[in-house]
Parts: C-alpha cells; sequence; structure tokens
C-alpha cells in the first residue's frame, strides 16, 4: 500500500468513530467535509516517512500518530476560515465549513476533530501503550499553549509578534509533531527529530506568505492577498518577494541538514526537494519574481 492511500484509510477509520448511529447527521456530514478531499496531506506523510526511515515496527501506531496530526490540521482550518478570523468562503476550492453548513457546525466540527484526533491516537496505541503517553504529551505541546498552533493564531490578536516566533507557532510546531510523534512511534528518539521538523515548518509557512502573494485565487484554492488584507505577519511583505523565497531556500537547507544519519535520509530529502517545487515552482513563482 502507498502512503498517500495508507492515509486516506487510516483518515477513514478515524472518521468512522466520530460517525456512529444515533449522532447529528449535520455534524457528521460537516466533519467529513473539512476532512476529505484532502490537500497534499504533507502533514501525515511527513510524519510516516520518519517512522519508516526509523523501522516502523508498529505501523498502526504511526498511522494513529500521522491522522491525529492531520485531523488537528483540518480542525484548525476550520477555524481559521470562520468569520472571526479569517472570514474565507473557499478552502481546497470548496466552500469552507461554515460556508456549507453554518457557522455554529462549524465551531463544534472544529472542536470534534480535536477530541477525534486525541480518540484516534489513544485507539492506536494499544499495542504499544508505554509510548503512548509520550505521543500524547508531544502532540498536546506542538497544539496548544504557549507555542502551538493555538498560539499561532492567537499572536494575529496581539498588536505585535516578532515573524520568527509567528510561524514557529502557526505552523513549525506542528511540523515538529509530525517528525517527534513519527519518531517516537517507531521507538526512536524524538528529540533528535525535532529541528528538522521546525525548520521544515517554518519554511512551509514562508511559503504560504510567498504563494499569498504570488498566486491568484483559482491556483491557491482559497482567497489570495488575506495577509496584507488582515494585517498579518508575513515573510513576503517584510523581506519582499525575492528576499522570501531566498530565506524559503536557506530554512529548506538548514532542515535537510537536521535530518539525522539513518537509512530513510535520502527519502526524507527527496519528500523535501518534492515539497520545494510544489509549494514554490520555478515556472508560477521563482521565474517572474526574479524578473520583476
Amino acid at each position: 500500500m502507498d502512503t498517500l492511500t495508507r492515509i486516506e484509510q487510516a483518515l477513514q477509520n478515524a472518521l468512522a468513530l466520530a460517525e456512529g448511529t444515533g449522532g447529528p447527521p449535520k455534524l457528521a456530514a460537516a466533519l467529513r467535509h473539512a476532512v476529505f478531499p484532502g490537500g497534499a496531506r504533507i502533514r501525515p506523510q511527513l510524519c510516516l516517512a520518519v517512522a519508516k526511515a526509523c523501522g516502523d515496527p508498529d505501523p498502526e501506531l504511526a498511522d494513529g500518530a500521522a491522522v491525529a496530526i492531520e485531523l488537528l490540521h483540518c480542525a484548525s482550518l476550520v477555524h481559521d476560515d470562520l468569520p472571526c478570523f479569517d472570514d474565507a468562503t473557499t478552502r481546497r476550492g470548496r466552500p469552507t465549513v461554515h460556508t456549507a453548513y453554518g457557522e455554529r457546525i462549524a465551531v463544534l466540527a472544529g472542536d470534534g476533530l480535536i477530541v477525534l484526533a486525541f480518540q484516534a491516537l489513544a485507539h492506536a496505541g494499544r499495542h504499544s501503550p508505554a509510548r503512548l503517553p509520550g505521543l500524547l504529551s508531544i502532540v498536546a505541546q506542538r497544539v496548544g499553549a504557549p507555542t502551538g498552533i493555538v498560539a499561532g493564531q492567537a499572536w494575529e490578536c496581539e498588536p505585535y509578534v516578532g515573524l520568527a516566533a509567528y510561524h514557529r507557532a502557526k505552523t513549525g510546531s506542528l511540523f515538529s509533531a509530525c517528525t517527534e510523534a513519527g519518531a517516537l512511534a517507531a521507538g526512536a528518539n524524538p528529540e533528535r527529530w525535532q529541528s528538522f521538523g521546525l525548520f521544515l515548518g517554518e519554511a512551509y509557512q514562508v511559503a504560504d506568505d510567498i504563494r499569498d502573494v504570488a498566486l491568484a485565487t483559482e491556483m491557491l484554492g482559497k482567497p489570495a492577498g488575506q495577509d496584507i488584507a488582515l494585517c498579518r505577519p508575513s515573510c513576503a511583505t517584510e523581506m519582499g518577494l525575492a528576499g522570501a523565497i531566498a530565506h524559503f531556500d536557506a530554512l529548506l537547507a538548514r532542515a535537510v541538514g537536521a535530518i539525522p544519519p539513518c537509512k530513510g535520509a535520502p527519502a526524507l530529502r527527496a519528500l523535501v526537494r518534492a515539497e520545494s517545487e510544489r509549494l514554490v515552482p520555478e515556472a508560477t513563482v521563482r521565474a517572474p519574481a526574479l524578473a520583476a
């Protein structure tokens, strides 16, 4: 089974936990709308790639960690899109959850995905119970306060935030959860994998800043120009487009350099290279920026 098929099947199994008989049908539909069809699934791909690099002795536990992180990511998108934050009407080329189902259901769907993430991880830990407390702690720390993705969103409500701290909290923290949880699910030391995730996640947020100003709404699948419209910290605004691209490349180089020595290192480096071209493609972003 290829990695993406493995991820989609694990997500389907997790959603089934929330779709039992007797529940509110609109909520069940909203949960599924938030998760399927997904984007690139880079976070669960990264988690499983690290687990594989470390031997992947318990695939069910690795799947549980990957699914938990992707569900938390989906929950954050549902909440980000709400009128009180980004007020976005489209996500991945489709109506956002609050546009399709209303604000009340969207809030509950986001909350439900957070609970489901930890439920799915706990369910997957039955064969390796000794690793479960550590996994739960990693995921919770990388999502909550003071430096997780909740903090990343909260920084947008403050009068000032440093760009690097904002990027690390909003995106880097969950990427760190991917690399740390993937390692621990396979019985490896998660601390050795933290820097790889943090650098890659920060690069991913810089790429998001670049794409927000360089690509049109129809290419993004969500409204473009949101950083300027909402006065959010942006690497593209502070450094200019060419400077932001150079910073993105530097962060990716640091991420690759932070991959611990292992048999799976070449595959991880290949994943980073593929993501680089997908996120900041030569034809539509790099060449026009350098020509400007």
